[in-house]
Protein backbone atom coordinates (compact mmCIF):
# COMPACT_ATOMS: atom_id res chain seq x y z
CA UNK A 1 0.00 0.00 0.00
CA UNK A 2 1.18 3.21 -1.21
CA UNK A 3 1.55 5.77 1.83
CA UNK A 4 3.79 8.50 0.91
CA UNK A 5 5.17 10.55 -2.53
CA UNK A 6 6.66 13.62 -3.66
CA UNK A 7 6.55 12.96 -7.59
CA UNK A 8 8.69 16.07 -8.97
CA UNK A 9 11.79 16.86 -8.49
CA UNK A 10 11.97 20.74 -6.50
CA UNK A 11 14.52 23.16 -7.22
CA UNK A 12 14.58 26.44 -5.82
CA UNK A 13 16.67 29.81 -7.15
CA UNK A 14 16.84 33.02 -6.07
CA UNK A 15 16.04 34.65 -9.26
CA UNK A 16 14.72 33.95 -12.41
CA UNK A 17 17.79 33.92 -14.52
CA UNK A 18 19.74 32.22 -11.97
CA UNK A 19 16.44 29.33 -13.30
CA UNK A 20 17.44 30.00 -16.76
CA UNK A 21 21.25 29.21 -16.58
CA UNK A 22 20.19 25.99 -15.39
CA UNK A 23 17.30 24.85 -17.15
CA UNK A 24 18.35 26.97 -20.62
CA UNK A 25 14.79 28.14 -22.22
CA UNK A 26 14.82 27.42 -26.19
CA UNK A 27 12.61 27.58 -29.39
CA UNK A 28 11.04 24.06 -28.09
CA UNK A 29 9.75 25.31 -25.09
CA UNK A 30 5.58 27.32 -24.19
CA UNK A 31 6.05 29.68 -21.94
CA UNK A 32 2.57 30.05 -20.23
CA UNK A 33 2.79 33.26 -17.32
CA UNK A 34 1.16 36.89 -17.06
CA UNK A 35 2.86 40.33 -18.13
CA UNK A 36 3.15 41.70 -14.85
CA UNK A 37 5.24 39.02 -13.99
CA UNK A 38 7.08 39.05 -17.54
CA UNK A 39 8.06 42.56 -17.85
CA UNK A 40 10.26 42.61 -14.95
CA UNK A 41 11.94 38.87 -14.11
CA UNK A 42 11.75 38.16 -17.88
CA UNK A 43 11.71 40.49 -20.40
CA UNK A 44 14.84 41.69 -20.22
CA UNK A 45 16.78 37.87 -20.83
CA UNK A 46 15.42 37.86 -24.37
CA UNK A 47 13.81 34.53 -24.45
CA UNK A 48 13.58 32.43 -27.54
CA UNK A 49 10.67 30.28 -26.60
CA UNK A 50 6.88 30.53 -27.23
CA UNK A 51 5.02 32.71 -25.08
CA UNK A 52 1.35 32.64 -23.81
CA UNK A 53 0.15 35.73 -21.77
CA UNK A 54 -2.93 34.00 -19.70
CA UNK A 55 -4.45 37.16 -18.69
CA UNK A 56 -5.32 37.90 -22.70
CA UNK A 57 -8.31 34.62 -22.29
CA UNK A 58 -9.32 36.08 -19.29
CA UNK A 59 -9.09 36.97 -15.09
CA UNK A 60 -9.70 34.94 -12.48
CA UNK A 61 -10.01 31.73 -11.53
CA UNK A 62 -8.99 28.83 -14.06
CA UNK A 63 -12.08 28.24 -16.94
CA UNK A 64 -13.00 26.26 -19.60
CA UNK A 65 -13.14 29.36 -21.29
CA UNK A 66 -9.37 30.49 -21.26
CA UNK A 67 -8.65 26.86 -21.43
CA UNK A 68 -10.17 26.80 -25.01
CA UNK A 69 -9.17 30.07 -26.06
CA UNK A 70 -5.15 29.05 -25.42
CA UNK A 71 -6.11 25.45 -27.05
CA UNK A 72 -7.18 27.69 -30.23
CA UNK A 73 -4.11 29.81 -29.97
CA UNK A 74 -1.46 27.02 -28.97
CA UNK A 75 -3.58 24.27 -31.87
CA UNK A 76 -0.89 23.22 -34.55
CA UNK A 77 2.27 24.69 -32.15
CA UNK A 78 5.06 22.74 -32.04
CA UNK A 79 6.46 23.05 -28.37
CA UNK A 80 8.22 19.94 -26.14
CA UNK A 81 7.92 21.44 -22.89
CA UNK A 82 5.90 23.79 -21.12
CA UNK A 83 6.86 26.15 -17.84
CA UNK A 84 4.20 27.94 -16.10
CA UNK A 85 5.31 31.04 -14.10
CA UNK A 86 2.21 31.79 -12.35
CA UNK A 87 -0.59 31.27 -9.44
CA UNK A 88 -2.85 28.85 -9.48
CA UNK A 89 -4.65 29.78 -12.73
CA UNK A 90 -1.34 29.63 -14.78
CA UNK A 91 0.15 26.83 -13.37
CA UNK A 92 -3.63 24.96 -13.48
CA UNK A 93 -3.77 25.96 -17.14
CA UNK A 94 -0.37 24.77 -17.90
CA UNK A 95 -1.01 20.93 -16.69
CA UNK A 96 -4.09 20.70 -19.33
CA UNK A 97 -1.30 22.11 -22.06
CA UNK A 98 1.14 19.22 -21.49
CA UNK A 99 -1.66 17.02 -22.58
CA UNK A 100 -1.46 15.32 -25.67
CA UNK A 101 -3.70 17.87 -27.62
CA UNK A 102 -7.51 17.80 -27.04
CA UNK A 103 -10.26 20.70 -28.46
CA UNK A 104 -11.88 21.55 -25.26
CA UNK A 105 -11.95 21.07 -21.78
CA UNK A 106 -15.48 19.67 -21.89
CA UNK A 107 -13.48 16.63 -24.07
CA UNK A 108 -11.66 15.77 -20.40
CA UNK A 109 -14.32 16.87 -18.67
CA UNK A 110 -16.45 14.05 -19.91
CA UNK A 111 -13.65 11.63 -20.95
CA UNK A 112 -10.95 11.13 -18.47
CA UNK A 113 -9.15 8.71 -20.68
CA UNK A 114 -8.28 11.82 -22.55
CA UNK A 115 -5.73 12.97 -19.97
CA UNK A 116 -2.73 11.52 -21.64
CA UNK A 117 0.68 13.19 -20.82
CA UNK A 118 2.22 14.54 -23.66
CA UNK A 119 4.73 16.84 -22.76
CA UNK A 120 7.33 17.99 -20.08
CA UNK A 121 5.85 19.97 -17.49
CA UNK A 122 7.99 22.55 -15.18
CA UNK A 123 5.21 24.44 -12.65
CA UNK A 124 7.17 27.83 -10.69
CA UNK A 125 5.06 28.87 -8.32
CA UNK A 126 4.17 32.96 -8.24
CA UNK A 127 2.15 32.62 -5.01
CA UNK A 128 2.33 31.48 -2.02
CA UNK A 129 -1.14 29.30 -1.15
CA UNK A 130 -1.91 26.75 -3.45
CA UNK A 131 0.94 24.11 -3.42
CA UNK A 132 -0.35 23.06 -6.86
CA UNK A 133 3.26 22.77 -8.05
CA UNK A 134 3.50 19.38 -5.96
CA UNK A 135 0.05 17.81 -6.36
CA UNK A 136 -1.64 15.48 -9.11
CA UNK A 137 -4.60 17.74 -9.12
CA UNK A 138 -6.13 20.83 -11.53
CA UNK A 139 -9.14 22.59 -11.02
CA UNK A 140 -10.92 24.33 -13.72
CA UNK A 141 -14.46 26.36 -13.26
CA UNK A 142 -16.57 24.86 -16.19
CA UNK A 143 -18.83 27.96 -17.32
CA UNK A 144 -21.41 26.12 -19.04
CA UNK A 145 -21.80 23.62 -15.46
CA UNK A 146 -21.54 26.64 -13.18
CA UNK A 147 -19.16 24.35 -10.91
CA UNK A 148 -15.73 23.78 -10.48
CA UNK A 149 -14.14 20.41 -12.00
CA UNK A 150 -11.68 18.95 -9.61
CA UNK A 151 -9.22 16.32 -11.46
CA UNK A 152 -6.85 14.55 -9.89
CA UNK A 153 -4.51 12.25 -12.41
CA UNK A 154 -1.30 11.29 -12.34
CA UNK A 155 -0.28 13.11 -15.69
CA UNK A 156 -0.58 16.32 -14.12
CA UNK A 157 2.34 15.84 -12.01
CA UNK A 158 5.00 17.99 -12.97
CA UNK A 159 8.77 16.79 -13.95
CA UNK A 160 10.33 19.94 -11.42
CA UNK A 161 8.87 22.38 -9.54
CA UNK A 162 10.79 25.30 -8.80
CA UNK A 163 10.41 27.66 -5.93
CA UNK A 164 11.80 31.31 -6.73
CA UNK A 165 11.22 33.67 -3.85
CA UNK A 166 11.94 37.06 -5.52
CA UNK A 167 9.16 35.67 -7.96
CA UNK A 168 6.38 36.74 -4.96
CA UNK A 169 7.48 39.73 -4.12
CA UNK A 170 5.45 41.80 -6.50
CA UNK A 171 2.45 40.10 -5.33
CA UNK A 172 -0.44 42.38 -4.04
CA UNK A 173 -0.55 42.30 0.02
CA UNK A 174 -4.32 41.19 -0.28
CA UNK A 175 -3.66 38.07 -2.83
CA UNK A 176 0.20 37.36 -0.32
CA UNK A 177 -2.47 37.04 2.81
CA UNK A 178 -5.33 35.11 0.94
CA UNK A 179 -2.78 32.87 -0.84
CA UNK A 180 -0.59 31.52 2.47
CA UNK A 181 -4.15 31.26 4.39
CA UNK A 182 -4.55 28.93 1.99
CA UNK A 183 -1.37 26.96 2.21
CA UNK A 184 -2.58 27.24 6.32
CA UNK A 185 -6.01 25.52 5.70
CA UNK A 186 -4.13 22.96 3.37
CA UNK A 187 -1.46 22.09 6.03
CA UNK A 188 -4.38 21.85 8.65
CA UNK A 189 -6.72 19.63 6.79
CA UNK A 190 -4.18 17.49 5.73
CA UNK A 191 -2.88 17.02 9.30
CA UNK A 192 -6.62 16.00 10.30
CA UNK A 193 -7.08 13.94 7.11
CA UNK A 194 -8.13 10.43 8.28
CA UNK A 195 -5.59 9.37 5.19
CA UNK A 196 -2.65 11.62 7.13
CA UNK A 197 0.32 9.31 7.57
CA UNK A 198 3.17 9.67 9.91
CA UNK A 199 5.07 11.11 6.38
CA UNK A 200 1.74 14.01 5.60
CA UNK A 201 1.93 14.90 9.61
CA UNK A 202 5.66 16.68 9.44
CA UNK A 203 4.54 18.33 5.82
CA UNK A 204 1.97 19.45 7.52
CA UNK A 205 2.87 20.34 10.93
CA UNK A 206 6.23 22.11 9.39
CA UNK A 207 3.78 24.27 7.25
CA UNK A 208 1.55 24.88 10.05
CA UNK A 209 4.17 25.73 12.22
CA UNK A 210 5.99 27.97 9.75
CA UNK A 211 3.02 30.06 8.24
CA UNK A 212 1.36 30.58 11.98
CA UNK A 213 4.54 32.02 13.17
CA UNK A 214 5.00 34.66 10.24
CA UNK A 215 1.59 35.81 10.22
CA UNK A 216 2.78 36.89 14.19
CA UNK A 217 5.58 38.98 12.27
CA UNK A 218 3.38 40.55 10.37
CA UNK A 219 0.72 41.35 12.94
CA UNK A 220 3.31 42.78 15.32
CA UNK A 221 5.56 44.13 13.14
CA UNK A 222 3.55 45.22 10.15
CA UNK A 223 2.53 44.53 6.47
CA UNK A 224 6.30 45.52 5.55
CA UNK A 225 7.86 42.57 7.50
CA UNK A 226 6.53 40.44 4.52
CA UNK A 227 9.38 40.57 2.85
CA UNK A 228 11.31 39.10 5.79
CA UNK A 229 9.16 36.20 5.75
CA UNK A 230 8.27 35.69 2.09
CA UNK A 231 10.69 33.06 1.18
CA UNK A 232 9.98 30.98 4.53
CA UNK A 233 6.12 31.36 3.36
CA UNK A 234 7.33 29.74 -0.33
CA UNK A 235 8.58 26.85 1.03
CA UNK A 236 5.89 26.20 3.60
CA UNK A 237 3.27 26.34 0.74
CA UNK A 238 5.12 23.80 -0.71
CA UNK A 239 5.40 21.73 2.12
CA UNK A 240 2.00 21.94 2.39
CA UNK A 241 1.05 20.97 -0.68
CA UNK A 242 3.21 17.55 -0.28
CA UNK A 243 1.36 16.84 2.47
CA UNK A 244 -2.79 17.99 1.27
CA UNK A 245 -1.24 16.09 -2.51
CA UNK A 246 -1.47 13.01 0.24
CA UNK A 247 -3.84 12.94 2.53
CA UNK A 248 -6.01 15.23 0.80
CA UNK A 249 -8.74 18.03 1.87
CA UNK A 250 -11.61 17.95 4.38
CA UNK A 251 -14.83 19.66 4.78
CA UNK A 252 -13.37 23.61 4.57
CA UNK A 253 -12.57 22.62 0.87
CA UNK A 254 -16.26 20.89 0.53
CA UNK A 255 -17.76 24.46 1.86
CA UNK A 256 -15.70 26.56 -0.24
CA UNK A 257 -15.95 24.82 -3.79
CA UNK A 258 -19.63 25.76 -3.98
CA UNK A 259 -19.17 29.12 -2.46
CA UNK A 260 -16.29 29.72 -5.06
CA UNK A 261 -17.98 28.74 -7.96
CA UNK A 262 -22.16 29.91 -7.14
CA UNK A 263 -20.77 33.55 -5.89
CA UNK A 264 -16.97 33.81 -8.20
CA UNK A 265 -14.72 34.12 -5.04
CA UNK A 266 -11.14 32.84 -5.54
CA UNK A 267 -10.83 29.86 -3.96
CA UNK A 268 -8.39 31.03 -1.07
CA UNK A 269 -10.70 33.18 -0.35
CA UNK A 270 -13.89 30.28 -0.46
CA UNK A 271 -11.03 28.26 1.95
CA UNK A 272 -10.52 31.02 4.57
CA UNK A 273 -14.42 31.77 4.93
CA UNK A 274 -15.45 28.76 6.45
CA UNK A 275 -11.55 27.63 8.09
CA UNK A 276 -11.94 28.75 11.35
CA UNK A 277 -15.58 27.73 11.95
CA UNK A 278 -14.93 24.41 10.32
CA UNK A 279 -12.64 23.88 13.07
CA UNK A 280 -14.82 25.19 15.92
CA UNK A 281 -17.24 22.37 14.95
CA UNK A 282 -14.34 19.66 14.74
CA UNK A 283 -13.34 20.85 18.06
CA UNK A 284 -17.11 20.95 19.51
CA UNK A 285 -17.98 17.20 18.21
CA UNK A 286 -14.56 15.65 19.29
CA UNK A 287 -12.18 17.75 21.27
CA UNK A 288 -10.19 14.66 22.20
CA UNK A 289 -9.37 13.56 18.37
CA UNK A 290 -6.28 14.60 16.61
CA UNK A 291 -7.71 18.13 16.53
CA UNK A 292 -6.50 18.16 20.21
CA UNK A 293 -2.99 17.35 19.05
CA UNK A 294 -3.27 20.70 16.28
CA UNK A 295 -4.80 22.91 19.49
CA UNK A 296 -1.35 21.74 21.10
CA UNK A 297 0.57 23.29 18.71
CA UNK A 298 -1.04 26.31 18.46
CA UNK A 299 -1.51 26.81 21.99
CA UNK A 300 2.20 26.77 22.04
CA UNK A 301 2.65 28.89 19.02
CA UNK A 302 0.45 31.38 20.13
CA UNK A 303 1.00 31.37 23.76
CA UNK A 304 -2.85 31.10 25.08
CA UNK A 305 -5.25 28.89 26.57
CA UNK A 306 -6.22 25.52 24.32
CA UNK A 307 -9.63 26.36 25.53
CA UNK A 308 -9.73 29.81 23.32
CA UNK A 309 -7.09 28.60 21.09
CA UNK A 310 -9.15 28.44 17.96
CA UNK A 311 -10.50 32.45 18.76
CA UNK A 312 -6.94 33.59 19.49
CA UNK A 313 -6.21 31.85 15.83
CA UNK A 314 -9.09 33.59 14.66
CA UNK A 315 -8.16 36.71 15.82
CA UNK A 316 -4.44 36.17 13.91
CA UNK A 317 -5.59 35.27 10.89
CA UNK A 318 -8.11 38.51 11.05
CA UNK A 319 -5.04 40.65 11.62
CA UNK A 320 -3.91 39.16 8.74
CA UNK A 321 -6.91 40.11 6.57
CA UNK A 322 -9.93 40.52 7.79
CA UNK A 323 -13.26 37.97 7.10
CA UNK A 324 -15.96 38.33 5.59
CA UNK A 325 -19.55 37.33 6.27
CA UNK A 326 -21.36 35.56 3.48
CA UNK A 327 -23.66 38.07 2.71
CA UNK A 328 -20.56 40.12 1.44
CA UNK A 329 -20.63 37.60 -1.36
CA UNK A 330 -23.80 37.75 -2.66
CA UNK A 331 -25.38 35.10 -0.63
CA UNK A 332 -29.41 35.96 0.82
CA UNK A 333 -30.44 34.26 3.85
CA UNK A 334 -33.31 32.20 2.07
CA UNK A 335 -30.45 30.69 0.17
CA UNK A 336 -28.18 29.26 3.54
CA UNK A 337 -29.92 26.19 3.41
CA UNK A 338 -29.82 25.34 -0.12
CA UNK A 339 -26.37 26.16 -0.50
CA UNK A 340 -25.67 23.73 2.59
CA UNK A 341 -27.72 20.81 0.64
CA UNK A 342 -25.75 21.51 -2.76
CA UNK A 343 -22.52 21.31 -0.58
CA UNK A 344 -23.39 17.89 1.35
CA UNK A 345 -24.99 16.27 -2.03
CA UNK A 346 -22.23 17.14 -4.72
CA UNK A 347 -19.32 16.61 -2.67
CA UNK A 348 -19.64 13.85 -0.80
CA UNK A 349 -16.17 12.36 -1.61
CA UNK A 350 -14.64 15.13 -0.09
CA UNK A 351 -16.90 15.12 3.20
CA UNK A 352 -16.48 11.23 3.44
CA UNK A 353 -12.67 11.93 3.45
CA UNK A 354 -12.93 14.57 6.33
CA UNK A 355 -11.66 14.64 9.57
CA UNK A 356 -14.83 14.35 10.82
CA UNK A 357 -18.08 14.27 8.50
CA UNK A 358 -20.45 16.74 8.52
CA UNK A 359 -23.70 16.15 8.56
CA UNK A 360 -26.38 18.22 6.45
CA UNK A 361 -27.78 20.27 8.92
CA UNK A 362 -24.18 21.04 10.70
CA UNK A 363 -22.71 22.35 7.54
CA UNK A 364 -25.99 24.64 7.52
CA UNK A 365 -25.07 26.00 10.94
CA UNK A 366 -22.03 26.57 10.09
CA UNK A 367 -23.33 28.42 7.36
CA UNK A 368 -25.95 30.34 9.46
CA UNK A 369 -22.56 31.31 12.44
CA UNK A 370 -20.91 33.26 9.28
CA UNK A 371 -24.09 34.45 7.14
Amino acid sequence: MSKFRIVPDIYEFDTFKEFTENFPIDKEDLLVTQRFIYEPFMKGLNLSCKIIFQEEFGNGEPSDVMVDGILKKTKGMSYKRVIAVGGGTVIDISKLLSLKFFESAEEIFDDPSKIIREKELILIPTTCGTGSEVTRSAIITSVQRKTKVRMAYDAYFADAAVLIPQLISTLPYRFFAYSSIDALIHGVESFLSPNATPYTDIFAMAAIRTIVKSFLVIANEGQEKRKDIEKDVLLASDYAGISFGNAGCGAVHALAFPLSGRYHVAHGESNYQFFCEVLRKYYSKNPEGKIKNLCKCLTEILNCNTDNVIDELSNLLNKIWPVKKLRDFGMRENEIKEFAEEVYNELQSVLATSYIPLAKEELEEINRNLY
